[in-house]
């Protein structure tokens, strides 16, 4: 009697895109280290798409929160969590308190700026001074109004491909090419969930000339360098049709934006 054997099939690429849902070894949260806040948002990775999170500064444990106390807020969407918190750990600001707004806000922009006007009205007094880390996201100047009146800053550019690329750099990209769809790498890690499952995509593949056949490439802005991120991305080109760049641009201008605002706050 012999056995029969077959090759495993290749997965397609909407499974591996589904599959992107699943941590990477490199995702996963070590025990130990002093970027500890930053690893957090490894286990919050799903919360940060659905719900507020918050992350306390190791000072805040122990002091109450109010104008005078030195503490300062980045009022952050989930969608920059891990490259904000680790531009506050690279830096050891240890008096930056971080809260993250659903990531998932921005497939419904218009809802931003009361999100963000409900959570600076709540927050108003704890705080010595707060930074919006949000570019204009979509809302057509709207969060622009909210930020004015609370006298409080927000990130340059209109969305986070520019901030995190650099808003020259990106405007040179898509000067060169307008037909180019953007991933970060929270929208490599999210891609099922934000595009495959949003769209429709998965129970409706014939959708995807009528989304994304005016799309000729892919560029994923890698802020990190996670192999597996890689592989998610190329799936994610692969599953569009589209031919896949990939440019490394580390945080872009969290930094600058964010060292400006800390700095001031100090001053004060």
């Amino acid at each position: 009697m012999t056995r029969s054997t077959t090759s495993p099939e290749r997965p397609s690429p909407a499974e591996r895109a589904s599959r992107a849902e699943r941590p990477s070894p490199a995702e996963r949260p070590s025990p130990a280290g002093p970027a500890r806040r930053a690893r957090d948002t490894v286990s919050q990775g799903q919360s940060l798409l659905e719900e507020e999170v918050s992350f306390q500064a190791g000072a805040s444990l122990a002091t109450d929160c109010c104008k005078g106390s030195g503490r300062v807020l980045v009022l952050a969407c989930g969608a920059v969590a891990r490259e904000v918190l680790a531009v506050i750990e690279l830096n050891g600001w240890t008096h930056v308190d971080v809260r993250c707004l659903p990531a998932k806000l921005h497939s419904t922009p218009e809802l931003i700026p009361a999100a963000v006007d409900a959570k600076l009205t709540e927050l108003e007094g704890r705080y010595d001074r707060v930074f919006v880390a949000y570019a204009d996201c979509g809302t057509a100047g709207a969060l622009d109004l909210v930020l004015s009146r609370h006298e409080v800053e927000r990130l340059p550019g209109a969305h986070c491909y520019g901030f995190l690329a650099g808003n020259d750099t990106w405007d040179a990209m898509q000067e060169d090419e307008p037909a180019t769809f953007y991933l970060t790498d929270f929208l490599a890690r999210h891609f099922d969930a934000l595009v495959v499952r949003a769209l429709r995509l998965d129970t409706h593949p014939e959708l995807l000339p009528m989304v994304f056949g005016n799309y000729v490439r892919l560029v994923y802005l890698a802020q990190t360098d996670d192999p597996e991120l890689g592989r998610r991305a190329e799936a994610a080109a692969e599953l569009l049709g589209l031919r896949y760049e990939r440019r490394r641009t580390g945080y872009g201008e969290l930094v600058p934006s964010l060292t400006r605002f800390v700095d001031g706050a100090v001053r004060a």
